[in-house]
């Protein structure tokens, strides 16, 4: 990357926030995080941060009159299980466009934002960009919004580009305060870790685009310095994967033989296969990811089993 550059990550004491602001740091620009470290920010995920992080939901406050080369906007509220649509949409779609509007003020050129798988639901997989959108949940709706409000608010800021990329199944490194959402990698793992049998839906044929943070940081770094409209782009490997293949692959990294645990679906909604088509974020911002599974997953372990030493 070229000169020193300002960025706002909001969300940024969260999961991916916190991987985009201490990338974007270790690469020699300003960075600003703002989190209201009531959902899933964590102060640990910032340790070792250089930059400035306030506290503070984006109704309250965004920092006056400053500019910044590009906003990261990745807080929300994640867990997809919130049934309150009123807090879901306030949170979700009410920020983002008063983040919206205070860019426009402060003629910052470009917002890249979370969007989400879940605004596909059961789609037809490949789930394309193009494709109609289907959410099952308050929250797939919230993105749905977010993607809508983005298009609608960039016919009257042309010179704005604001880009939504849809995260699928994101796991790695700064997840542990999750909670229940954390991903299916680190829960398998932590059960494993721990001696006991992974437990998964039988039969552990459900597939998932499984995408490691590492590339979803990349994905974001490319939408910045390559995205030229505003859009929005699929945020995963193109590749679906079993559940049982996450298992197979934790038992190499872990040196163990753990059989799968397969339990009954409670869920009578529940996607079986979700598939990123990539080629729009490839041929328009440049993105491919640079991990499999595999290699994923082998990195995920080292980081974890080093932070548990």
């Amino acid at each position: 990357m070229d000169s020193k550059k300002k960025y706002l990550v909001t969300g940024g004491a969260g999961f991916i926030g916190s991987n985009i602001a201490k990338t974007l740091e270790a690469q020699g620009h300003e960075v600003t995080v703002i989190d209201d470290f009531s959902k899933n920010g964590h102060f640990k995920n910032l340790i070792g941060f250089k930059g400035d992080v306030i506290a503070a939901d984006l109704f309250e406050y965004l920092p006056e009159n400053d500019y910044f080369d590009a906003i990261f906007h990745e807080a929300a509220i994640t867990d997809t299980t919130v049934m309150d649509q009123k807090q879901m949409m306030e949170q979700n779609v009410e920020a983002f466009r008063n983040l919206l509007n205070y860019a426009a003020e402060n003629e910052i050129p470009k917002v890249i934002y979370a969007s989400s798988a879940a605004t596909y639901g059961n789609g037809a997989v490949p789930m394309k960009e193009s494709q109609p959108t289907h959410p099952e949940n308050v929250y797939g709706f919230s993105k749905v919004i977010d993607d809508n409000v983005a298009r609608l608010f960039s016919h009257d800021h042309q010179d704005m580009k604001i880009i939504g990329l849809r995260y699928f199944n994101v796991f790695g490194p700064g997840e542990d305060y999750k909670g229940k959402m954390a991903s299916m990698v680190y829960q398998l793992y932590n059960q494993m870790k721990a001696g006991q049998r992974p437990r998964v839906f039988k039969y552990g044929e459900q597939m998932r685009d499984f995408v490691y943070v590492k590339d979803v940081v990349k994905a974001n770094l490319c939408a910045l310095q390559n995205g030229k409209e505003t859009a929005v782009y699929n945020c995963a490997t193109g590749i679906a994967r079993s559940y049982n293949d996450v298992i197979k692959c934790l038992n190499k990294e872990l040196g163990t033989n753990l059989e799968p645990d397969y339990i009954d679906n409670p869920y009578p909604f529940f996607q079986n296969k979700t598939e990123a088509d990539m080629n729009l974020a490839w041929e328009k911002i440049g993105y491919k990811p640079d991990f499999t599974l595999e290699t994923a997953i082998a990195d995920y372990v080292k980081i974890l089993e080093e932070r548990n030493k």
